[in-house]
């Protein structure tokens, strides 16, 4: 075709047309470079949410990023799904017992909805009392508010907080955690929050005058004279230095302690000396097993009698007192290591038994994956314990294959193997087989050992190496359930999700009922709610 001269040279001159590529979308990987794919915003607050400990450096991410993520999240699903997001938090304080994720995730949810002017859903007053169990924790979420917030506190949060105050101030608890310690002292919420007195505690409105006296003029404070327990308390304060031993060591001196509400942490600054033997005999019976438990070594130090010893095994180990604790069975598991003299060794084993009772037995075939990867041993389970992601994966994983009708129990990381075990086998026994095996090749391990299995568990952080362009768990047929537990609730995930692709944040008691639950045919997508093919929810 001929074109004129002038057109051409028109042509010519106009800038050449511009060219818009779509940008070319990265692969999402693992941390350590494996393919990796993007979860659901539920599922990742979720997983987050239980594998977190607040401003806590892992492995992958520092204590900021992973902080930072966990409050948009939650700030996203509060405006977005508040009815879930309300139950998250509440499960995270109640049975999740994860008490600094809850705190911090009410003021995330309250904020968010605040800007967003946000009405449907949970009030924001009830998500904020219902995460407040502990009479220390009105003053410490508005500790958190005041520091990342400012110091407007909004309506919704003071009259959540007025009506935790109502339920948790007592007598005992003033004694227990209204000290200089704490940025907000029981006087200092009282007075943002104006709480009055609950009308069924004729007693609370002397207190709550006491609490304020004890911050603003506490030179002349008095408690109210009807409170037996804050005047025998005030009775034992002014007592001379030089008498105060002899009335602990005496005959009523353990129950006159109790009287006065006198912790084991306040003893030694009143006695103005160090717990002996004799000292700690006496304030035993007073004190919680969690208390015992964390004082092992020093009651080891004290050298206390053989039948003091065995009243603590006897308190540490009791089935129900483990029930009423609610703690993570790494608490018992720390102990035996940081208390390693063999006179505890029993009790703690039937402590670390007791706390797993909600591990399901379960039936058939089943393959358990314990992650040994370097990143399972750099990371503890919180930065004040010394035990690894590692330790508490394997113990899960030796207390599920001890409990399952037939099962393979396997660690793996570069390599993989299986790792021996008798039915009726002490947990802590099993768990001594265990190696660290570097990298996390998860599509080997599961190569090597699934032989047809009625489902797979793996407990990691799922962050697998690149050995395999697809996810970790191809190589389990599709219809087979696979259970992961990932301990560090990193963002990127090890393999997609599906309808028997279930994935869990945490080692908690109520996450692994999920199992019996999803595999009795109930649709049990978190653990505070259970959905069946009728649409009506449970409580799981």
């Amino acid at each position: 075709m001929l074109v004129a001269p002038h057109v051409a040279a028109a042509a010519r001159a106009m800038p050449a047309p511009q060219v818009h590529q779509a940008p070319v979308a990265r692969p999402l990987l693992t941390y350590e470079g494996g393919p990796a794919f993007t979860r659901e915003p539920r599922d990742e607050l979720f997983l987050l949410a239980v594998g977190n400990f607040v401003s806590q450096r892992t492995f992958y991410e520092s204590g900021t990023e992973r902080d930072e993520r966990y409050a948009r999240l939650v700030g996203e699903l509060a405006v977005e799904d508040p009815e879930w997001t309300a139950g998250l938090l509440r499960w995270l304080r109640g049975e999740g017992n994860m008490r600094t994720a809850s705190l911090v995730g009410a003021a995330a949810y309250v904020r968010a909805r605040l800007v967003a002017g946000a009405s449907d859903g949970p009030s924001n007053r009830s998500v904020i009392d219902a995460v407040l169990q502990r009479a220390d924790e009105p003053g410490e979420l508005l500790a958190h508010w005041t520091t990342v917030y400012g110091r407007n506190v909004p309506q919704p949060v003071k009259r959540g907080i007025a009506d935790a105050v109502r339920r948790l101030y007592s007598s005992r608890s003033l004694l227990k955690y209204d000290t200089a310690s704490h940025a907000f002292r029981f006087g200092d919420v009282l007075n943002l929050v104006h709480a009055s007195p609950d009308p069924e505690k004729p007693w609370q409105g002397g207190l709550f005058q006491h609490a304020l006296d004890r911050r603003h003029h506490p030179e002349t404070a008095v408690p109210p004279a009807s409170d037996t327990m804050l005047t025998a308390h005030r009775a034992l304060m002014e007592m001379p230095v030089d008498e105060r031993r002899a009335v602990v060591t005496g005959p009523d001196g353990s129950a006159r302690l109790a009287a006065a509400g006198l912790t084991w942490e306040a003893l030694a600054g009143w006695l103005h000396g160090p717990l002996d033997a004799a000292v700690w005999e006496a304030v035993i019976p007073s004190m919680g097993p969690m208390a015992l438990l964390r004082n092992l070594r020093n009651l080891d130090a004290a050298k206390i009698s053989a039948e003091a010893a065995a009243l603590v095994a006897a308190r540490i180990s009791d089935a129900d007192e483990v029930a009423r604790s609610r703690q993570f069975p790494m608490r018992y598991l720390a102990a035996r290591t940081h208390a390693p003299k063999r006179r505890w060794a029993a009790a703690l084993e039937q402590a670390l038994g007791h706390s797993l009772a909600n591990v399901p037995a379960l039936s058939g075939r089943t393959l358990i994956l314990v992650d040994r990867s370097d990143s399972m041993f750099w990371d503890t389970v919180s930065e004040r314990s010394t035990l690894t992601r590692a330790a508490a994966a394997a113990v899960f994983g030796c207390a599920l294959a001890l409990r399952a009708e037939q099962a393979d129990l396997v660690e793996f990381g570069w390599t993989s193997k299986e790792v021996p075990f008798t039915p009726g086998e002490p947990v802590l026994d099993v768990r001594k087989r265990f190696h660290r095996l570097g990298g996390t090749h998860t599509t080997k391990a599961l190569r090597d050992h699934y032989r047809g299995h009625d489902r797979v568990l793996i407990v990691t952080d799922e962050q697998a190496a690149p050995y395999h362009p697809g996810g970790a768990t191809e190589p389990v047929p599709p219809e087979v359930p696979v259970y992961t537990w990932n301990l560090a609730g990193y963002h990127p995930a090890h393999a997609p999700t599906g309808p028997h692709r279930h994935t869990f944040g945490g080692l908690t008691d109520a996450a692994f009922r999920m199992i019996p639950l999803i595999e009795s045919g109930l649709r049990a997508t978190w653990p505070w709610t259970a959905q069946d093919d009728e649409g009506t929810i449970a409580d799981a």
